[in-house]
């Protein structure tokens, strides 16, 4: 009778050693995360000759705007991460600023968005193994057992420590970064191919009807970089690190993608670039390498964009299993998703249960004769964009609402001028997006519009939800993403309702 009355305790509630492992990640592990989510070899190598094509040699400016842009939202978003200590990151921060219905509907977008930008990414594994794999050895093989290689191979990255992810993404991240830097010292020290040149960043070369284009794919290149909030509870000196984190990675980022664009465009010409982009924009960068470093070098390159897509899928994989594990925390998603590996420190649960939904969603495009670029990449990776865009755009109008209704001794440039910029930035960018979905899916009108209106309708769900919970669950409602005040500098206690 003792073990059966005591059981259903344990498992509630448990133990100090079942709890995530704190002080585990820095200020660059952190940042090994956020980089690594946005896969830097496989976005240039991937997406950039398509940015060439569209504007010009004036592309790389398009990189520099969006870190900037995203550099004025983490001035306000790092500020608010002071103050709101939940690893919910981006609904929390929803929730503390617009209220707890704005915040359920925000909550919903963020497994939306975390998921669809992971899960996408499984179908990009298998086509970018299978061009690899043609590539070196001429070999060709199936698409779908490599994605569900993946899925495994991910799920056992997330079942392990976080300071073991953090491992693995830097030896990753260091890997991928280290062959454009190898394109680059080649580029540089034969001088490009006709001397190097600065007309990039001429305004003749960035005013161009192509640059709203390059700004859309520009800001796409950066989703997942606020993530760094979501490692709050397992980062040494939060307040520090996490600041530190994000702009790290956003000036990283920003300034390592216009160097690598502009390396890409001395490696052709000025006036040639353009051209080969058109004529083989796949094979862009691997001819740059080869003429500038080596056939070796274009090989590796094949490997390490297989190894930066699964150093993306891994750097999501963990950031949707906090999210999970914070939402199961407030009630939202079952309890048991909330455990915690008593050895590893992990969300193990989480973990399993969103490795079991992307392979539901693989095999379903897979069944469905689905191609896994063109469709299963692009058709789920692209609401997951979208969302969490909206997420950025949500968690800047929260921060001036947030700050007007607690005490605090933040400046108005962080609290105010800050986040109001960056809306409108990020209210553009979105925008852009939309207006040139078509250059992200290549799909019928049909599809595109079904794409862009689901994070709106996901969003949209979360106010019934409110409601319901409000009714039926009012315990629930009262304490999402509610913490305990703290009387020496904060006034809210609870949400706004």
């Amino acid at each position: 009778m003792s073990v059966t009355t005591n059981e259903p305790p344990q498992e509630a509630t448990p133990s100090p050693a079942a709890a995530l492992r704190s002080g585990s990640l820095g200020t660059a592990d952190i940042a090994f995360f956020v980089v690594s989510a946005a896969a830097p070899l496989t976005v240039m190598a991937g997406v950039a000759p398509l940015a060439i094509l569209l504007g010009g040699i004036g592309a790389p400016v398009g990189y520099l705007l969006a870190g900037i842009t995203l550099a004025v939202f983490a001035v306000g978003f790092t500020t608010m991460s002071r103050h709101i200590k939940s690893g919910g990151a981006f609904y929390a921060y929803i929730t503390r600023g617009l209220g707890r219905r704005v915040g359920i509907g925000a909550a919903l977008l963020a497994l939306i968005g975390y998921n669809g930008m992971e899960i996408g990414v499984y179908g990009l594994l298998g086509s970018t193994f299978k061009d690899t794999l043609r590539a070196l050895a001429g070999t060709d093989v199936p698409w779908l057992p490599i994605a569900l290689a993946g899925l495994l191979l991910i799920g056992y990255g997330g079942y392990r420590s976080i300071d073991f992810g953090a491992k693995v993404l830097g030896v990753l991240l260091l890997a991928e970064t280290g062959i454009l830097v190898l394109l680059a010292g080649g580029v540089l020290l034969k001088g490009g191919a006709h001397g190097l040149s600065a007309a990039t960043f001429h305004p003749d070369h960035i005013l161009v009807p192509g640059t709203a284009a390059v700004l859309a794919f520009a800001f796409a290149a950066f989703t997942g970089f606020e993530s760094t909030v979501i490692y709050r509870r397992e980062a040494r000196d939060p307040e520090r690190t996490v600041p530190r984190a994000t702009y790290l990675a956003v000036g990283f980022l920003g300034l390592f993608y216009a160097f690598i664009v502009w390396v890409a465009i001395q490696a052709f010409g000025d006036a040639e670039v353009v051209a080969a982009a058109a004529k083989d924009p796949g094979g862009l960068f691997f001819t740059a390498i080869s003429t500038y470093v080596g056939g070796w070098a274009a090989d590796l390159m094949h490997v390490f964009i297989v190894t930066s897509v699964i150093a993306s899928l891994l750097a999501f994989h963990n950031a949707i299993n906090r999210y999970a594990l914070a939402l199961s925390e407030e009630g939202l998603l079952p309890a048991r998703w909330g455990r915690i590996h008593p050895r590893h420190r992990s969300p193990y649960v989480a973990g399993v249960a969103q490795t079991v939904l992307g392979a539901a969603v693989v095999l379903a495009f897979w069944a469905a004769g689905a191609d896994p670029y063109s469709q299963l990449l692009l058709w789920v990776n692209t609401p997951g964009m979208i969302g969490l865009l909206l997420l950025q755009l949500l968690a800047a109008l929260a921060v001036p609402c947030y700050f007007r209704r607690v005490r605090h001794q933040e400046g108005a440039l962080r609290t105010v001028v800050a986040p109001i910029v960056a809306a409108v930035l990020l209210a553009t960018a979105i925008v852009l997006v939309i207006t040139h979905i078509d250059l992200f899916t290549g799909a019928s009108t049909t599809v595109n519009w079904i794409l862009i209106a689901t994070a709106p309708a996901v969003f949209a769900a979360g106010f019934p939800l409110a409601g319901w919970l409000r009714r039926k669950r009012p315990r629930v409602y009262a304490e999402f993403a509610a913490e305990p005040a703290e009387p020496a500098d904060r006034a809210d206690v609870a949400a706004p309702a």
